[in-house]
């Protein structure tokens, strides 16, 4: 069996930056075991299955070592290649998931993933947050996310976790997030426990993001810049109970997987 696969690097309009995501779209679903042994061949932070499920997609996707229930920049990814590479003769993507209905839209020469907007609710866990991130913290929430505010976005920068404490915290991952210099706000993420010590640029966290920067600068439009290494932009919108957040994306590699 052999099967196609592209590399896209999500929320950047050039190689080499942004999130690269494996994307594969499938006839029928493989079984997970092999879908999850591909994701450990590739070793990204994200490979995506996709595949047809009458006028919309079923798309699941996969860390290096476990399938997780959201993933945005994986979406923007598979919705790059679905549009450019297969030529989907729609403006709009439908999508389900674990985490239910997902769409993305062409819409300006730029892609929009539609998520949920989901709130995050203070913890108490300071002083352990404190010492896993190695940071002073202004504020802790937490959801399915642990969320973490910072004083500013030199000290975004200046984070420097011990992975092996954070991986021990009971949250798949931490967000950290700062107002911006020059966007609206900064984040970075860090998920040891699930095979990703930084993902580059995160869309899913900007679930939790988007609504709490709306409310605190009283915007419902942001930019927002994730400060990673590679680094990406994403331009964020909160329509009530939805997140849309807007990216580019570019195609680096493509090829053909062996299986026998």
């Amino acid at each position: 069996m052999q099967l196609e696969f592209h590399q896209v690097d999500a929320f950047s309009n050039q190689p080499f930056s942004g999130n690269p995501a494996m994307v594969y779209r499938l006839d029928s679903w493989l079984a997970d075991e092999l879908m999850q042994k591909i994701a450990a061949e590739h070793n990204l932070a994200e490979t995506a299955f996709v595949v047809r499920e009458g006028q919309g997609w079923h798309i699941r996707w996969f860390t290096p070592t476990t399938e997780v229930p959201l993933c945005g920049h994986a979406t923007l990814a598979s919705a790059y290649v679905l549009f450019e590479i297969y030529k989907e003769p729609v403006e709009r993507l439908d999508f389900t998931c674990k985490s239910g209905p997902l769409s993305v839209m062409r819409e300006g020469g730029r892609l929009w993933l539609d998520f949920p907007a989901i709130t995050a609710s203070p913890v108490n866990v300071v002083l352990d947050v404190e010492r896993a991130l190695g940071v002073k913290v202004v504020e802790v929430l937490g959801s399915n996310e642990l969320f973490v505010v910072l004083e500013s976005e030199q000290a975004v920068l200046d984070c420097k976790p011990d992975m092996a404490a954070l991986g021990k915290l009971p949250w798949l991952g931490a967000i950290v997030t700062a107002r911006g210099e020059q966007h609206d706000f900064v984040s970075r993420y860090f998920a040891p426990a699930i095979g990703i010590d930084e993902d580059p640029v995160t869309g899913s966290t900007h679930c939790l993001l988007i609504p709490y920067w709306s409310k605190r600068l009283g915007k419902s439009s942001l930019a927002a810049f994730q400060r990673s290494a590679r680094g990406g932009e994403l331009f964020c919108r909160l329509e009530g109970d939805r997140v849309k957040i807007g990216g580019d994306a570019t195609l680096v590699a493509r090829g053909t997987l062996m299986l026998g």
